[in-house]
């Protein structure tokens, strides 16, 4: 039996909207490589639903900008569906405010930016219907059974600007606050089953290539073993947990990674929705923005007057680096 967890973000890069890190867990009960019986499974619920593609994959196969949310809605809440921590098949999220609950991360605080409210009443399922959810998760439960995996848990972290701006002034890096913040989500989810086999898949964190330090602080080891540190992937074991974790360009290729790209991808825009609603009603006409430094730009330009009237702060709204 070995538990495996992926990590990746949304919204690295933006100078608006939040930094948005997901991680799923999974637990693979037969024997063999995990990442290939993860794979065959994924492949065998496309299959079974009539899918030309497979319901956990790199967001950027899956979502385009303009493109709608349905795929990603679809792979995500049929996930959360069936995740088995605190019970698995719980209804699905009704709205923004539920599905921050369920992904814990919903906490109100000095940082919380005011489209947030938007965010938290926003209805949902948005793109796709309850019922196609439904199905996709049912199919999933029949073949995940024959594979002998389970997802056990979704979870996510969200740094409003405000949060991410507190941190650089604190002296991190942009490198250094999402290894941070992906270190210790995924530290919270090993935790789900100590003592039992663990690999921790991550994308790589910008140029980053040695993580040892990070590894032995974020899973309190005190020995961490390097066995690979390559442009391409950095390799780390923590012999004492039974836990190997991995850090590696194009990590989407494997499920628990898609699974959390996607997750970090739709929450980022169901966050960007209500950021755009929000400040069209303060200044009718702007244009939306996806937040990336460029159209960023030409955002800021253009609400300069609806922010002053509003009395946030710069540090608010915009991400320094």
């Amino acid at each position: 039996m070995t538990l495996v967890i992926g990590t990746d973000e949304a919204g690295y890069g933006p100078n608006l909207g939040p930094l948005v890190v997901a991680a799923s867990a999974w637990r693979v009960t037969e024997a063999g490589d995990a990442g290939e019986r993860l794979s065959q499974a994924a492949d065998d619920v496309a299959r079974a639903s009539g899918l030309t593609i497979r319901p956990w994959a790199d967001s950027k196969r899956l979502h385009r900008p303009g493109g709608g949310l349905a795929l990603l809605e679809r792979g995500v809440l049929a996930a959360l569906h069936e995740a088995t921590l605190g019970g698995g098949r719980g209804p699905l999220p009704a709205d923004g405010a539920a599905l921050a609950k369920r992904l814990g991360f919903d906490v109100e605080g000095m940082f919380t930016p005011p489209e947030w409210a938007l965010f938290r009443a926003a209805p949902l399922p948005t793109d796709t219907s309850a019922g196609q959810i439904v199905a996709l998760a049912e199919t999933a439960a029949s073949v995940f059974l024959r594979h002998g995996v389970e997802c056990v848990a979704i979870k996510c972290r969200v740094l409003h600007p405000g949060a991410f701006n507190d941190l650089l002034d604190a002296g991190l890096n942009k490198s250094d606050i999402l290894s941070q913040t992906t270190l210790d989500l995924a530290a919270s989810l090993r935790a789900v089953a100590p003592g039992e086999p663990a690999l921790v898949w991550c994308d790589r964190h910008g140029g980053r290539k040695a993580y040892a330090p990070l590894v032995g602080r974020h899973f309190a080891a005190t020995l961490v073993q390097t066995l690979e540190e390559t442009p391409a992937r950095s390799r780390y074991a923590i012999p004492a947990d039974r836990l190997r974790i991995e850090f590696a360009v194009g990590g989407e290729s494997q499920v628990p990674v898609a699974l959390s790209s996607m997750t970090a991808k739709y929450v980022r825009e169901l966050a960007m929705a209500a950021f755009n609603s929000h400040w069209r009603e303060m200044s009718p006409g702007l244009l939306p923005t996806a937040g990336y430094p460029l159209d960023a730009r030409r955002w800021w330009e253009q609400a300069a007057g609806a922010v002053r009237k509003s009395g946030i702060g710069e540090a608010m709204l915009w991400r320094k680096a």
